[in-house]
């Protein structure tokens, strides 16, 4: 059976994606940056794990969305580091789906993430040390941008706000 994608889902994807990219494009104070390859900015990750709560096509989709986006305004290296948003929107996305905590989908994401944009840089410059300092910058800053997103959907369930709630598989 072919399921559909509802207009509000695609709707909330192409948001999602377009926050994943404005947030590190227009909020420059908010980055941090160890040259020559790491860059963090605080927040871009947030539309990426919200994306997760959303369903598969709204993980992966946000995380291409944002992987293309900056391959354009970045780069190749960039750009090849923000794949790892829809791989772990992917795993986040199964793992929530199975009826994980939020925050443990959060624990669980988190090594796909920094091991993968480690994994990219280590193809890029074949140094121990752009590496390493990726691994370790990756795994704050998703820790950071895990405990907004927390943030976030615990104040979106005292609203009554129902688009994260988990889907039948």
């Amino acid at each position: 059976m072919r399921r559909r994608i509802a207009i509000g889902d695609l709707t909330a994807t192409g948001i999602l994606t377009a926050l994943a990219l404005m947030i590190p494009l227009v909020f420059t104070f908010l980055r941090v940056t160890i040259p020559p390859f790491f860059t963090a900015t605080l927040m871009s990750h947030v539309p990426s794990m919200l994306a997760m709560l959303m369903g598969p096509f709204a993980a992966v989709g946000v995380g291409l969305g944002s992987a293309l986006g900056f391959t354009i305004f970045t780069g190749p290296v960039i750009g090849a580091r923000a794949l790892s948003h829809a791989v772990f929107g992917w795993v986040g996305n199964w793992a929530w789906q199975r009826g994980m905590p939020l925050w443990l989908v959060m624990v669980i994401t988190l090594p796909f993430h920094a091991l993968f944009e480690m994994g990219v840089v280590w193809m890029f410059s074949a140094n121990v040390q752009n590496a390493l300092i990726t691994l370790v910058g990756t795994a704050a800053h998703h820790t950071v941008d895990a405990a907004v997103a927390l943030a976030i959907v615990a104040a979106l369930q005292r609203t009554g706000v129902r688009w994260f709630e988990r889907t039948a598989h």
